[in-house]
């Protein structure tokens, strides 16, 4: 099994703390994913954050992250890693509140064969209304650190990956340092 990763699962140090291992070069393949769109879209269930942002100080407000929407002519570029079922079962714990969604069919990337699977996590519906309610009160925002975390992951596979990463139309809510809470 392999999983596509469009956001921090593209820093093998956030994916590594997942699943519990390094993960080796041949483990791990640049891809391309078509027919979806990388979008600031997704509200956490599970983390509130507190900042304040041109005098709005926030307290548990939402923390938004990467997500994605089907989207017929666009594509996003990532990794897909491969990974056992006991490590799949810990990134469906971590992503839980996105859906795992097959997207063998879509999937472009030199070292994967026809017998293959990948899958990746889309957000529930449910995760972009929080972000769609929050974001209108003014209660929402992404994390500075998971925004660096990103970007630094992008710019490791190179200049040309960066730049793909880059097209990703950006966040409606503020980039900000935040103190993070766990809830539920």
């Amino acid at each position: 099994m392999w999983v596509f990763g469009y956001g921090s699962l593209v820093s093998p140090s956030s994916l590594e703390s997942t699943i519990g291992r390094p993960v080796a070069a041949t483990d791990r393949v640049v891809a391309h994913l078509a027919g979806y769109g990388r979008r600031w879209n997704y509200g956490s269930m599970h983390l509130r954050g507190d900042w304040v942002h041109e005098g709005n100080d926030v307290r548990e407000g939402l923390v938004v992250s990467l997500g994605l929407v089907s989207a017929d002519a666009e594509s996003c570029n990532g990794v897909a890693v491969r990974v056992t079922d006991a490590e799949l079962a810990a990134l469906d714990w971590r992503e839980r509140d996105y859906e795992r969604t097959d997207v063998t069919d879509r999937i472009e990337a030199d070292g994967l064969s026809s017998d293959d699977r990948i899958v990746t996590y889309v957000p529930r519906p449910s995760a972009i209304e929080r972000y769609v309610q929050a974001r209108d009160e003014r209660r929402a925002g992404v994390r500075r650190s998971y925004w660096d975390l990103v970007a630094a992951a992008f710019a490791a596979l190179g200049e040309d990956h960066v730049e793909v990463y880059h097209r990703t139309p950006p966040p409606d809510v503020p980039v900000v340092d935040m103190s993070l809470r766990m809830i539920g």
